[in-house]
This record gives structure tokens, C-alpha cells and sequence, in this order.
């Protein structure tokens, strides 16, 4: 591989104090993965060394091959080179996208397998972890990502339990739930490595609020997304999310959220312009929707993981939805070229 330098030329300065090596950081590239979760992972890194004007980190790209790999826009991007071992102590991130379930082989799973065994600390970008799942690297850990591929997670691995925070750091593993996290995680290392003034410069270079906590939720609170702060209507919210696979009445989930059905049903309409039973129907249907792209699971299966009495009331609510069967949506996108309509 030919030397390049990692310190791109720019207007902003700031002084580090550090003349030690570079900080090697090795993103594992998956098929589909996210460009978005992948681009600010990376950006954060060239910007600090942009800003120090000196070698704070290096970053290279790997795949299983060394080939390309195509990201989920379709846009493809060349790795520095395949699988290989890494010096001991390295950072490998997985970075993964949609279709997670089968975007890490054998091949791959024992690579990351190996590289663990040799000392090397990991780390998931949007649904990396699933990689991370499969080779065992996430048993009694804190870990989380994106969460829109929770549910499928949870179906795959019934053990393991993702946080719905923007990123975990769970001693040497990192993991963040995509998209714009990634800079959060990545300006909390930059910040534990050469301080916290050169991370506000790179958030700040970033043209990114950085939250300064782990913790906040990937999705915006209900009472921002509703322009409401009625914490009846978002208990109760919270708690249909909680209760998807039970069905539970709608009088207990007002009781639940300690208003009578009637008033939960006035909130509802007022500020979410439907009733409570079909905000209800709607959100189960689109938590199928989830495990029929991510899993493998029969329509009978998916149905009790949703709450519907049998695999013909939720084909029926289905395809008022989305104007096919479970089984025929799960067959078109099995009848298109590598699941992508646009090949």
C-alpha cells in the first residue's frame, strides 16, 4: 500500500501536545453498509488531525476481499486491502447498513473471531453489531444500534439486549446506532485522547450540537416529534412500543398511563390525528414490516412477535397498509437482483 498522508491542509488550528504515534483505526467495510454512519465515523478523525495539523490518527479500509463493496445509496468504495491479521491493540470498527442479518459470512466471522483472540478492540457503526453478535463478541456487554434494526436484533439474538442510547463505550468496545451518532462516538474518543478543547473545535468544524451524553435516545422524544409535552400521551406511547407482542387493551394502556380511555382517546385525536387503536394496529404493522426485510421468520412467527392473533389478521391489516400480502411483499423483494429494485 502506498504512504499517504492522513493531514490535510485547512484554515483552523489548534495546538495538541502530543508527539506520540498515530492512533490506527481499521473501519471493516460490510455490503450496504451506511454511507452516512460510515462518513461520520471517518470525518471526525481527519478533522482533528486537520486542526492539530499533525498525525493524531490514521484510518484504513477494509473488506473481505479486497474488492469494492457497494454502501445502501449504491455508491461504491474502494478498501486499502482484504482481511488481514492487524498489530495487537488495533481499533476495528464493523460498519454494516441494511439486510444486517447476512452481511458478515463465515469467513468474516472468523477473522473478527481471531483478530478479538490477538488483542484487537472492536466496535459497531449503525448495525454493526449484528457482525459483532454472530462472532460473540457482545455477551454481558452494553452496546446498542440503529433502531430500526433493533427489532430484527432481538429476534436474532433473544439474549442480548441493545441500549436505545445514541452510542455505548463498554470498556474497550464501542458501538453506535448510525448516522449522525457516529460523530458523537467518535469526538468521546477524540475527547478521552487529547482533550476536550480539541473535540469542541472538531464538533464545532463538524457543524454538529454534539449531546455530551451517551445516553440520549437515538428518536427524538414523543412529546418534540408531537409538539406535545402531555406525559399521558407519551406514557402511553411508550407503553404500546413496550407492549407490541401482547396486544394489550386500550383501557389498560390508559390506565397505564393514569387517564381514562376517553381522554386518551381525545389526546390522540387532537394531537396525533388518529385513534389510539389505530396508532396501535399501525405500529404493529410496521414492526412486521421490519421482520419480514430483516429476518427469516414465517408470517405466523412474525405475527405473534406483533401482537396479532394469527398470520390472517395481520395479512389482512397488511395489506391494508401496504397493498400486499406479507408473503408476496417478502417475494418481490426476493425476485429483485441482490434485493435492491434499482439493479
Amino acid at each position: 500500500m502506498e504512504p499517504r498522508s492522513f493531514v490535510p491542509k485547512g484554515a483552523a488550528s489548534f495546538r495538541v501536545d502530543y508527539d506520540g504515534p498515530a492512533k490506527d483505526i481499521y473501519f471493516l467495510l460490510l455490503p450496504k453498509l451506511t454511507m452516512l454512519a460510515f462518513s461520520s465515523a471517518v470525518e471526525p478523525l481527519r478533522i482533528a488531525n486537520q486542526v492539530a495539523n499533525k498525525e493524531l490518527y490514521r484510518w484504513f479500509l477494509i473488506t473481505e476481499d479486497g474488492q469494492p463493496v457497494r454502501c445502501s445509496n449504491g455508491i461504491e468504495i474502494t478498501p486499502d486491502f482484504e482481511l488481514r491479521n492487524l498489530p495487537r491493540s488495533s481499533r476495528i470498527f464493523a460498519c454494516a447498513g441494511i439486510e444486517p442479518s447476512d452481511s458478515a459470512n463465515p469467513k468474516v466471522l472468523a477473522w473478527i473471531s481471531r483478530q478479538r483472540t490477538f488483542g484487537c478492540h472492536f466496535g459497531g457503526i449503525c448495525t454493526g453489531a449484528f457482525a459483532l453478535a454472530k462472532a460473540g463478541l457482545l455477551r454481558d456487554r452494553t452496546f446498542t444500534l440503529h433502531w430500526e434494526n433493533q427489532p430484527s436484533f432481538s429476534e436474532f439474538f433473544p439474549g442480548l439486549e441493545p441500549t436505545s442510547n445514541l452510542y455505548e463505550i463498554d470498556r474497550d468496545l464501542m458501538t453506535c446506532g448510525g448516522g449522525n451518532a457516529a460523530i458523537d462516538m467518535m469526538l468521546d474518543m477524540i475527547e478521552t485522547d487529547h482533550g476536550n478543547d480539541l473535540a469542541v473545535i472538531v464538533s464545532d468544524m463538524c457543524i454538529h450540537f454534539r449531546s455530551n451524553n451517551r445516553k440520549a435516545p437515538q428518536k427524538s422524544a414523543y412529546s418534540v416529534a408531537l409538539s406535545s409535552r402531555n406525559q399521558h400521551l407519551i406514557n402511553a406511547m411508550q407503553y404500546m412500543e413496550e407492549t407490541i407482542e401482547e396486544l394489550v387493551d386500550i383501557t389498560e394502556i390508559a390506565e397505564h398511563a393514569q387517564i381514562s380511555r376517553r381522554q386518551l382517546e381525545r389526546l390522540f385525536q387532537r394531537y396525533v390525528g388518529t385513534s389510539p387503536v389505530q396508532f396501535y394496529i399501525e405500529l404493529r404493522v410496521a414492526r412486521a414490516h421490519a421482520l419480514l426485510n430483516e429476518t427469516d421468520m414465517s408470517v405466523a412467527e412474525i405475527a405473534a412477535a406483533t401482537g396479532f392473533s394469527s398470520a390472517t389478521r395481520l395479512t389482512v391489516r397488511f395489506k391494508q397498509r401496504f397493498g400486499q400480502s406479507p408473503s408476496a411483499f417478502r417475494k418481490s423483494w426476493a425476485d429483485k437482483p441482490d434485493g435492491n429494485a434499482s439493479e
